[in-house]
């Protein structure tokens, strides 16, 4: 019998969290598969590239350079054939304009990166068990923004 993964990408600058992102998820146990991206160039480029399997769930830094993960949420639901992924913001800020503009423009949830190792464990864990078709289905600006 096979293993259902769930397969996973994060597309952020800062390699510490790339780092503790993964370490995240192998500490959870969750069978997921997790690709990382450098920035939202490379993101779109590895989305795009006919090998690759499309992620159940991208996480997606706003601040990057070269391309910010606003400019990748727009060009992401401007392409069909990502309709199916669900997009977690997942950023420093907690501005309510990033909020919102994500928000508005289609992101499935919003998180504020943990500042400490177990609570993104649970962040991620409470992410990637969510049941995304009941959530993006009565998605309102009160539960888009992950509170834990």
């Amino acid at each position: 019998m096979e293993k259902e993964f769930i397969i996973i990408t994060l597309a952020d600058d800062d390699e510490d969290d790339r780092l503790f992102f993964k370490d995240a998820f192998e500490e959870l146990k969750i069978n997921t598969s997790v690709s990382t991206c450098n920035d939202g160039v490379e993101l779109m480029e590895y989305l795009k590239d006919p090998e690759t399997i499309l992620p159940n769930i991208l996480f997606l830094d706003l601040n990057m350079p070269r391309k910010n993960g606003f400019e990748c949420l727009l060009e992401i639901k401007q392409n069909e054939k990502f309709n199916d992924i669900a997009i977690a913001i997942y950023s420093t800020s907690s501005s309510e304009d990033d909020i919102e503009n994500t928000f508005v423009h289609g992101a499935n949830i919003y998180i504020k990166k943990p500042s400490d190792f177990n609570t993104l464990k649970k962040v991620l864990s409470e992410v990637v068990t969510l049941n995304w078709q009941y959530h993006t289905s009565g998605l309102n600006k009160d539960n888009f923004l992950l509170r834990l």
